[in-house]
Parts: C-alpha cells; structure tokens; sequence
C-alpha cells in the first residue's frame, strides 16, 4: 500500500478580530492544493483536521504558518488517500464547544505533560487519570486506570465533572483526549473550580503513540479519530474499526458479523433503539449508496466520519 497522503490536524488558541476576512484569506491561501478537511475559525483561534497529498504538506504548512503568523504544531499522520470528503471552512463561537462561558481561551491551562512525563505521572497513587473523550472514543481505547467522562459530546463535560468531583478531592489530575483541544477547555475549567494539580498530555494520544510508540503498554486499545480512518492503532496506521452509519459508533469485526447488523442502518449497539422512520431513512440512504457505488459516483453516505472534535 503505498502512503502518499498526510492527515494532519493543528489548532492554535489565539483572539482574532476580523473572521469573516480570515476566513476569506484562509480559503484563498489553500484552494491552490488538493486539500481536504475542516478549518473552524472563531474569536478564539482556529482548529483544523485535514488531507492533502505529501508531496504538498510543507507546501501548505508554510502558506498556513504564514496566514496565522504562528509557528503552528501540526501532527500528521500518513495514508493511503484522502481521509475526508470534501474541504469546510466554517465559523464558529467555539473551535471546540463547550459550551461554558466561564472558560475562557485566554484563561489558564494545566501544566503540559511530554508523552515521557506522562507514563511516569500516571504511576503515582496520587494520580487520577482523565479520559475527556466521548463514550464511542474510550470504548475503543483509553490509558490504563482511567475514569471515562463517556460524554455523548463535549458540552457535557462541566456537568459531568461537576457530579463526579469527589473523585478528584486531593488528588492530581492527569487528563488526555486525542490531539490536546479538548483538554485546553477542560483544564481550564477544572483550574476555575479550585483545583490546583492538573496536567495534560501534551499534543494528546496521536502525538503519545507517535513518541513512544506504546512502549510500557500504557495505552489499551485502539485511537478514534474523526476522519474516514476511524481508528488508528499503536503504529499510527488505519485501524481495524469502520463505524454505524445509524449511531456513528466505531463496529468491530465482530460487530458486523453479527445478526443485529445491517449495513448502513443499524449495529449491536444501537440495534432497536431507532424509530421506524429513521430506520426508513436509513434504508433509502443505503440504497441510493449501492445505487451510486454502481454507477461508479461518490455518495456523500459513503463518509460520515468527520464530527469536527479532534
């Protein structure tokens, strides 16, 4: 299989002023080269997951750098073909929703961890590790020891932290989710209500596998990712994972060979928990998919991965 293609995301916290014309400009700046993905622009900075050939990584690396005049950290990935549909350049009040007006971008975060520091913190009995994903992320994989917030999204986060903090009274705070926004938010938020030890794993799992390589098995499992890939395992490549067109949840092998499967409608996880008019909907869609497979056309049904929370 030959890798030709780079699947990289970068976000940088930053007060912009006039979006509208940045939005403009970033469109202008990146329209020149086959690039694929989405750049959510707001007040507070900018968040990007996006494909583009290898050959013109550095090109857009550069005119991006350029653009936001930052020395932005993109972690990338390679594959064998674009991992999303099309290119989105939206703006949003938040780059990663929250939701809480009490955090502020410009607020302070937990201390960072490198991927070394990391294994050695979560070692310690005085360490609750944190997995800020959603419930469909940590069910694939998290890190060993971890209390799962299992969010639907990440609104739910304030609330779920403010129900569960007897769990944290005295202890440090290790959080992690999979390419270090999240936790920007999320520290931020635990700092405000009083707690002081709070870390977070610097450049999130994609950059912990692509350091240590799981070495001390910390990790367990795959990594979700938002993109037409699914999953990565330890080696960064695609993993075994597709995902429900019905639930969006990530299905095994396994999973699919299983009776409570149909494809494109349901899976053993969400299985009887439709409506008969979305299970409708779901059938036609699957249909007019198999129809346009046919005719050799791209379906917008065939990618459903892109759920903007890197």
């Amino acid at each position: 299989m030959h890798l030709n293609f780079i699947v990289s995301n970068f976000y940088k916290f930053k007060p912009f002023k006039n979006i509208d014309q940045l939005k403009l400009n970033l469109k202008n700046k990146i329209e020149k080269f086959d690039v694929k993905g989405s750049f959510l622009i707001g007040h507070e900075g900018i968040n990007a997951s996006f494909s583009v050939p290898e050959k013109e990584f550095e090109l857009i690396q550069h005119e991006l750098n350029q653009l936001f005049n930052e020395n932005l950290i993109f972690k990338k990935q390679q594959h064998s073909s674009h991992a999303f549909l099309r290119l989105k350049i939206r703006l949003k009040k938040e780059i990663v929703t929250m939701g809480d007006k009490t955090v502020k971008s410009n607020n302070k975060s937990g201390k960072y961890l490198t991927p070394e520091e990391w294994d050695e913190l979560v070692t310690k009995d005085d360490v609750v590790v944190l997995d800020t994903r959603n419930y469909y992320e940590s069910d694939i994989g998290t890190f060993k020891n971890s209390i799962k917030v299992n969010s639907n999204n990440f609104r739910e986060f304030p609330e779920w932290f403010k129900n569960n903090k007897e769990k944290f009274h005295n202890k440090k705070i290790a959080m992690f989710c999979t390419g270090g926004i999240r936790c920007e938010k999320a520290s931020n938020l635990v700092i405000s209500r009083g707690y002081k030890h709070v870390y977070q794993l610097k450049g999130g799992i994609i950059n912990y596998l692509q350091e240590t390589k799981n070495k001390k098995k910390n990790w367990k499992g795959d990594c979700f990712v938002f993109d037409d890939r699914v999953s990565v395992n330890n080696a960064l490549k695609k993993g075994n994972y597709s995902q429900c067109f019905a639930c969006r949840s990530p299905i095994s092998i396994e999973d699919q060979q299983s009776k409570l499967f149909k494809d494109g409608v349901s899976c053993p996880k969400c299985f009887n928990k439709k409506n008969k008019k979305q299970v409708k909907r779901y059938k036609e869609r699957q249909k007019q998919i198999k129809i346009a497979k046919k005719k050799g056309i791209k379906h917008l049904g065939l990618k459903i991965f892109n759920l903007n929370q890197p």
